[in-house]
């Protein structure tokens, strides 16, 4: 399902946009229970969503860009009448919301239809969405490994073709790891550029939101309809949306596009680096480049993330501290206990090696880097050997993505078409980051329509 030609479908009177979510339903209560993707389903808010595009077309009115099209959310946005559990046990005590997110308003005013909410890692802390309260996000390549995270349920469900969008978060890679290890494209973009408003935080000062789709076309429609300024949201920047479905097909002469070496070109299985080979195959990049102190940027990354969620947790931490999945709770207990002076610190690295990074900008336009260390993993595996060293798998998945999302800048995740022919197990999803500098979207959106379009990059079927 194609988000782009459910809309054309429904718009033209092919399609009713009810019939559209009826069997979208089914399917969801046919096949969620394989891949644990949803935790709520609003069947009656998704009827009468869609009741209301039909009512709209059959009155002669445009019901948006993406009448009818069903899509669902990580379960940290709220939703109108549902409690955002935000993957915790906690939360579930809390009301629920009066209104929904900023974004889903957006989705829902382009004649968008809302399917439910999607599992995560609990409180957005994770990498594998292996959840303690909701049971493990399972991959549609193969049920038996996990899905990534934190918003495994959201690429879950995209892969598994249950819905054709989703949205979802990314502190420090959780939209670009399970984008990687489910086969889907991905987009984070640059800091500030999306609302946040109604959204469950993990770390304000590193907090994104982006959507899931199969393909450049549908994740470029959907980021179209997703901008707009929110006053709610104090870190969003006042700039006007920027629309990028129009220039996908602008091509790529004239960009100048390098690969990252150095940390990115180490510490990982040789498929993800051959997948980062084929797309500057295909890109015609030869050049390469260093993302200076990159590896130094990834550790103030996680001193920052442990020391705002640990705060921001800490009165639960106090008082409700066995209602937590216990990874989660003893990170976030180190994080509350760790020095001001090591967060300080952190937070001056965090300038100046964003000043080095954006002044690399200014001789390339793309960067190129691995997405995942490696494919996805079996469930419940914990170590992984990498380069003749074992390594915890959850933390090491955000290896190449946290030195990015550190400081801000927009990235889209791209799935190989053919995973197997770089070497992945069994021919799983394997994706590759396109970077670009602060605001440039366009930029990122363009490179992956032209590896599209060379078929180099797209989704890999789940044999469904």
């Amino acid at each position: 399902m194609k988000a782009a030609s459910v809309a054309a479908a429904v718009r033209s009177g092919q399609r009713r946009a009810i019939d559209v979510a009826e069997a979208a339903l089914a399917d969801i209560a046919a096949r969620n229970g394989q891949f644990n993707a949803f935790t709520d389903v609003t069947a009656m808010r998704a009827r009468h969503e869609a009741a209301a595009v039909d009512a709209a077309i059959a009155a002669g009115r445009d019901p948006g860009p993406l009448a009818g099209v069903p899509y669902a959310v990580k379960n940290l946005f709220d939703l109108e009448g549902l409690v955002t559990r935000a993957g915790s046990r906690i939360e579930r005590s809390s009301p629920a919301a009066t209104r929904d997110a900023f974004l889903v308003r957006q989705l829902r005013a382009a004649g968008g239809v809302c399917l439910g909410a999607l599992n995560m890692d609990e409180y957005a802390y994770g990498f594998t969405t292996e959840n303690a309260h909701d049971g493990d996000v399972r991959n549609p390549h193969d049920p038996a490994r996990i899905a990534g995270g934190s918003s495994g349920g959201s690429a879950a469900a995209v892969a598994a073709g249950m819905v054709p969008l989703t949205l979802a978060s990314d502190t420090n890679g959780s939209i670009r790891v399970p984008a990687s290890l489910c086969g889907i494209f991905g987009l984070k973009p640059t800091y500030g550029r999306l609302s946040r408003h109604g959204s469950f935080p993990f770390v304000a000062s590193l907090d994104h939101l982006g959507p899931f789709a199969g393909d450049v076309t549908d994740l470029a429609l959907c980021y179209d309809v997703l901008q707009g300024f929110d006053p709610e949201d104090p870190a969003q920047q006042h700039r006007a949306p920027a629309p990028v479905l129009p220039l996908l097909d602008q091509g790529i002469a004239g960009l100048r596009i390098a690969v990252a070496d150095d940390h990115f070109a180490q510490g990982g299985m040789p498929e993800c680096f051959a997948a980062v080979a084929a797309v500057a195959r295909a890109l015609g990049a030869t050049r390469r480049v260093t993302i200076p102190d990159a590896a130094r940027g990834r550790a103030a990354a996680f001193l920052i993330t442990m020391a705002e969620g640990g705060n921001l947790h800490l009165p639960n931490l106090r008082t409700r501290a066995q209602d937590f999945d216990p990874g989660t709770r003893d990170r976030l207990l180190a994080g509350a206990l760790l020095p001001a002076s090591w967060v300080l610190q952190a937070q001056r690295l965090r300038a100046i090696y964003r000043a080095r990074v954006l002044a690399l900008f200014e001789e390339v336009d793309i960067i190129l880097a691995p997405a995942t260390p490696h494919s996805a993993t079996p469930l419940g595996q914990a170590e992984i050997e990498i380069e003749g060293e074992t390594r915890p798998i959850r933390p090491n998945l955000g290896i190449f993505t946290q030195p990015i999302s550190f400081i801000g800048l927009p990235v889209l995740a791209v799935p190989l078409a053919d995973p197997g022919a770089v070497g992945t197990p069994g021919g799983l999803p394997i994706a590759v980051q396109i970077i670009a500098a602060p605001w440039r979207e366009d930029l990122v959106f363009r490179v992956a329509r032209a590896l599209e379009a060379e078929g180099v990059c797209a989704a890999p079927p789940t044999g469904r």
